[in-house]
């Protein structure tokens, strides 16, 4: 299991989450967290899959504490649309995985949130209005 605390209890809010690792990856995950918030002032931040999550007009993104590693979910399009400025980091289909010992590239995550919320307000454009 890759999880930092295999026997972590479930986070009732963010800040619990955060607040049961040490103290270098609680600074990462706050790293993390602000760079979220304030790309997307107006997201709801919960937890979800016993994570972090943000959900504005539909899920935005999600992120994660691992032992080696902090998980970024964007969703498939939100990794997709910054394959060439994420060409240095792990990816796969809808999944970042940013190395504890490499500096967060806090410019991409913040431009990957303000894509995911423009998606998402897009998509409601497009859905037709219920009568």
């Amino acid at each position: 299991m890759d999880k930092m605390k295999a026997d972590q209890p479930k986070a009732a809010n963010v800040d619990e989450y955060i607040g049961a690792f040490p103290k270098e990856v609680k600074e990462r995950l706050q790293a993390m967290r602000k760079a979220i918030k304030s790309a997307a002032p107006k997201a709801e931040e919960s937890i979800s899959y016993n994570m972090p999550g943000y959900k504005y007009k539909g899920v935005l993104v999600y992120f994660g504490a691992y032992k080696n590693h902090i998980g970024f979910y964007p969703t498939s399009l939100g990794i997709t649309a910054f394959k060439e400025e994420l060409a240095d980091y792990e990816i796969s289909k809808g999944t970042m995985r940013f190395p504890h010992d490499k500096p967060f590239p806090i410019k991409i995550i913040t431009q990957i949130v303000k894509f995911r919320v423009q998606e998402n307000e897009e998509k409601l454009k497009e859905k037709p209005k219920k009568k």
